[in-house]
């Protein structure tokens, strides 16, 4: 039985769902201060939480007469079953309590920081009814005093035209009448006026405290980052000593190597302050750059940072693989005024904050994306699978694959210029060929398509939203990827799970995937579940850890996964399903490896973490078009090491897409006014239309690059370099 420790607070025995294998299990759960927190035992309270899940934006809801579940948006889901339906009810009331306690709490602590974004509007719009109904007041009262002098004036009139003194008395009552009315009229408009004076006196005195409470706040929040940044270098400098000390006899440590270092922390904390900006924009492309960048890299054969290539194997079909580098240049140490920026920054929307190519890593989102097929083999191999629950598995395996890079690559990739392509044609070695096209700029929409010579497609639009909370920005991808086997028809759909970076202002920065992902095959109606679990410090669960399992049509499960996102992923298939004791029993064969990360390349952190294909991705190709991420001038200037010079590269590109920006709305305007209609922008390899699966509007790409490839004509690329 619970027992109630205070409204709503309340703590008793539950039952908790665990696994399939498992089912219920008895544990001590506690309600308190708006969080569910459960123990094995009461004594485990003393010193091990099991687990705790936020009744702020949590859904709860019954399933039947002792079940009830709560949700907190996909990261955290607990079954949960009482002794009875009394018992249930009683904590479904409690939890109903505490949520609103919950909520109601956060609005508090939010006021005082948030009237002038939150409160503050409604203030200002309350206001400005207020006024606008006294205004209102005012209009009618002048209208009537109008009435009532015209009116006045001519009873006036006519008692000065009056000849005789017998209509004298009734002429006289009128004019009392009139004068009468006019001067209550008069009387409501003076009374209007003082209250139209009040309440505007009162409203800008308070808007007056409002701002003054507003850039109080703002020289607070820049003293705290001043100071943070301070305690960091004042930190990075101890630690340097420590290292100093704990050197051999006989190592020196030059001036260079010091400074080296202290440039090492000060760009650390930079890269700690802000990962992700959204500002892609339409730009142009300068020919003369192109060429130039080209001659210099080019000229790098023999040098400092002349990157290493893989040697040429014979292929299949004749032609020899295409020689390619495995590194690029390492990463220079370069000095930045980190409190510059991040003054600047305080009060900013993200992405109208100018990020220098300091935060960023030489490769744009298009190439980013394009790293998710780092682990095609797995798709080759699921294409000779004829079992479609066991290939799903595979296909699930993929997904989980794209993320392991992520673990360790926390810089900002470039973001796209509106019609920028990446076309990535790796045929000869890895059997598939991709190309990605930023197709919108409002919202920021990337399109792609690949397809793998072993018999599959894959094509997807990339969008995302992202909240900064602080301490952490939690980045949510939108937009529907598809993968379709051309031999067997199977069409498989899925969402990506979200990221967050934390230590966003001091610390080192590192990222999570959490949430759920469901895979679905449209032609069978099998279904893949996965849970990508976010990290807890209260937690016993492994770091970066997914759960999952496949099940067929009919409900039927088939396969359990289980590994991590940044390690492997291993499945095992259902051998036999039983019930014991009122509870499913699954039997299963031995766990089978799907997936295995591809051991780090020694001294990777030298150079952006990149990975092998990574380092290949910018790798300067010849007869690609004129809008590809490879001739973005300085993308591919922070790439060679020159820092400055890419970063005045950036501004001259975000200067002229600014100017491209003015013409079009311009010329909008102006087809406006004439009355006809503006074209709007239209994407160069890719279409829009409905999906026919998903129903959901997509870019659909034409299949018309390789052909213009092979023939060189590129003279529908916009020119944006």
């Amino acid at each position: 039985m619970s027992d109630k420790q205070a409204d709503p607070d309340m703590k008793g025995w539950l039952y908790k769902w665990t696994n399939y294998l498992k089912g219920y299990q008895k544990r001590w759960f506690v309600l308190s201060n708006g969080l569910l927190s459960y123990y094995r035992s009461q004594a485990e309270m003393l010193h091990t939480c099991r687990g705790t899940i936020s009744l702020h934006g949590a859904v709860i809801h019954t399933e039947d007469s002792c079940n009830f579940v709560i949700s907190n948006g996909g990261t955290q889901t607990f079954h949960l079953k009482a002794s009875s339906e009394v018992e249930r009810q009683k904590w479904v009331t409690a939890l109903e309590l505490a949520k609103a306690k919950a909520i109601r709490q956060l609005e508090s602590e939010d006021e005082d920081e948030e009237d002038v974004s939150e409160s503050g509007r409604d203030d200002v719009s309350n206001t400005l009814k207020v006024l606008t109904a006294k205004l209102e007041d005012l209009r009618t009262c002048h209208d009537l005093i109008m009435k009532h002098g015209a009116a006045l004036q001519k009873s006036l009139a006519e008692l000065e035209a009056l000849d005789s003194t017998q209509d004298l008395t009734a002429k006289i009552k009128t004019v009392n009448e009139r004068a009468t009315l006019f001067r209550i009229s008069s009387n409501a408009m003076i009374n209007a006026c003082n209250d139209y004076v009040d309440v505007s006196g009162t409203a800008g005195r308070k808007w007056q405290r409002l701002l003054q409470h507003e850039r109080d706040q703002r020289l607070r929040l820049e003293d705290m980052v001043e100071q943070l940044a301070r305690q960091h270098s004042h930190l990075e400098q101890e630690a340097k000593e420590q290292m100093n000390q704990a050197m051999p006899p006989g190592h020196s440590h030059s001036e260079d190597e010091e400074e080296n270092e202290f440039e090492d922390a000060v760009e650390e904390l930079a890269e700690n302050f802000i990962v992700h900006v959204n500002t892609s924009q339409a730009h142009r492309r300068s020919n003369s750059n192109v060429s130039q960048l080209s001659d210099e890299m080019a000229s790098l054969n023999g040098s400092q940072a002349t990157t290493p290539t893989d040697g040429i194997v014979a292929q299949a079909n004749g032609r020899p693989k295409r020689q390619r580098r495995i590194r690029v240049p390492d990463k220079p140490n370069y000095p930045i005024n980190l409190w510059s920026i991040m003054k600047n920054c305080i009060g900013k929307e993200l992405s109208k904050i100018p990020m220098p190519v300091n935060f960023s890593e030489p490769l744009s989102f298009l190439q980013r994306l394009t790293e998710d097929f780092e682990y095609s083999d797995i798709l080759d191999r699921a294409v000779q699978i004829e079992d479609s629950c066991e290939q799903l598995s595979l296909v699930a395996a993929f997904t989980v694959s794209s993320y392991a890079t992520t673990a360790v690559r926390t810089a900002k990739p470039f973001n796209p210029l509106l019609g920028e392509t990446y076309e990535c044609d790796r045929t000869d070695d890895l059997g598939w060929r991709a190309l990605n096209e930023q197709v919108s700029h409002h919202p920021p929409i990337v399109a792609q398509y690949v397809e793998g010579t072993s018999g599959w497609h894959s094509w997807q639009e990339f969008s995302m939203s992202s909240k900064f909370r602080g301490k952490y920005l939690q980045i949510i991808p939108l937009g529907i990827a598809h993968l379709k086997f051309l031999a067997s028809g199977n069409h498989y759909t899925w969402r990506k799970v979200s990221t967050t970076v934390h230590n966003m202002i001091v610390g080192k920065l590192w990222l999570d995937n959490h949430g759920e992902m469901e895979i679905v095959n449209h032609k069978t109606g099998d279904k893949c579940c996965l849970k990508f679990i976010p990290y807890s410090y209260f937690s016993r669960e492994i770091p970066k850890k997914v759960t999952g399992y496949v099940v067929d049509s009919e409900g039927t499960f088939k396969w359990f996964i289980t590994g991590t996102w940044d390690e492997k992923i291993e499945a095992c298939r259902v051998t036999s399903q039983s019930m014991r004791a009122g509870k499913p029993v699954y039997e299963t064969g031995p766990p089978k490896v799907l997936w295995k990360r591809n051991p780090i390349v020694p001294d990777s952190e030298k150079y952006y973490n990149f990975t092998k294909l990574a380092c290949q991705l910018n790798e300067p190709e010849e007869n690609v078009s004129p809008t590809d991420s490879r001739h973005r001038p300085d993308q591919r200037l922070m790439e060679e090491g020159m820092w400055d010079e890419a970063n005045a590269e950036k501004l001259r590109l975000e200067e002229k897409q600014r100017a491209t920006r003015r013409r079009r709305e311009a010329e909008a305007e102006q087809a406006a006014a004439e009355g006809r209609e503006y074209p709007p922008y239209c994407p160069t390899w890719f279409v829009k239309e409905t999906d026919d699966v998903t129903g959901a509007l997509i870019f659909r790409f034409t299949h018309e690059y390789w052909d213009c490839k092979e023939k060189q004509e590129w003279s529908r690329c916009p020119d944006i370099f």
